[in-house]
């Protein structure tokens, strides 16, 4: 007879310092040590603590709460954050992400007005990894939309899948978003899949970020593959709690994303008795 065990892989499940806004980046880190996350991920924007790494590292020390990724500024909104050159922006990241600990840097395609670093974009993001141990993990986007008609706002595509790339990272709101198959996409970049941002969303034209469960998205079977494949990247919680209503509201939903995905994460195996 085979026994079913419970096999969880070494993924460990990080709380975005998005998914707290539009509180600062200081109490992403309390609710990370509040709640039992494995650690962070840094999203870099306006806030001025997200871009100073002294002020990072003592947060970090402060709450014990490890910083495992770092979101290069790469949003309409931080386009003068550590720099207006992309490529500095990079090089910023990797940077803060060594002095850090954390062992990613998560970086979108560019957008199709800037030109040169598009055209470049696929052959510096290699040159880059080969000049760290940090991954960077280029994230799939998606066409922007009103009403009817669709705009392709990235370059080389929103699709990374497309382009060769050492590492990716998949977002499941922005596949929702883009409404391809998320799983198809998973498959798509095979074992170079070295990050993950869960969340869910419906399809609307408007990226989502909706608490994983709350959505059509594929949210537990990806985690049960990864379960399963014995992935050893970091899976992010980067979710919208904008619309919460007071602080314990946002507390409770980054508890049940948590909750989600360590379920989810530990994938039951049959194997067979000795």
């Amino acid at each position: 007879m085979a026994e079913p065990v419970v096999r969880i892989p070494d993924a460990k499940v990080a709380l975005s310092t998005a998914s707290v806004y539009p509180e600062s980046t200081a109490t992403a880190f309390e609710i990370a040590a509040r709640l039992g996350y494995d650690g962070v991920e840094v999203m870099v924007w306006t806030d001025p603590v997200s871009q100073d790494i002294e002020a990072l590292r003592r947060l970090s020390d402060y709450h014990q709460v490890p910083i495992l990724a770092v979101h290069a500024p790469c949003l309409l909104i931080t386009q003068r954050v550590w720099s207006t050159d992309p490529w500095i922006k990079l090089q910023r990241a990797r940077a803060a992400a060594e002095k850090l600990g954390a062992t990613t840097v998560v970086v979108h395609p560019p957008f199709r007005w800037q030109r040169q670093y598009a055209r470049d974009f696929v052959s510096g993001i290699w040159r880059m990894a080969d000049e760290t141990d940090v991954r960077f993990a280029v994230e799939n986007m998606y066409p922007w939309r009103y009403r009817d008609r669709e705009m392709l706002a990235y370059a080389p595509d929103w699709d990374v899948t497309k382009d060769d790339y050492r590492h990716f990272t998949i977002d499941l709101s922005h596949s929702a978003t883009s409404r391809v198959d998320a799983m198809h996409m998973a498959d798509r970049m095979g074992d170079r899949l070295g990050h993950v941002h869960l969340a869910d969303g419906k399809g609307s034209a408007k990226d989502e970020h909706l608490v994983p469960g709350r959505g059509t998205q594929p949210c537990a079977e990806l985690l049960e593959r990864l379960a399963l494949t014995g992935f050893d990247g970091h899976v992010v919680i980067e979710v919208n709690t904008r619309r919460a209503m007071s602080s314990a509201e946002r507390e409770a939903d980054l508890a049940e994303a948590l909750a989600f995905t360590r379920l989810h994460l530990a994938s039951a195996l049959k194997v067979p008795r000795r």
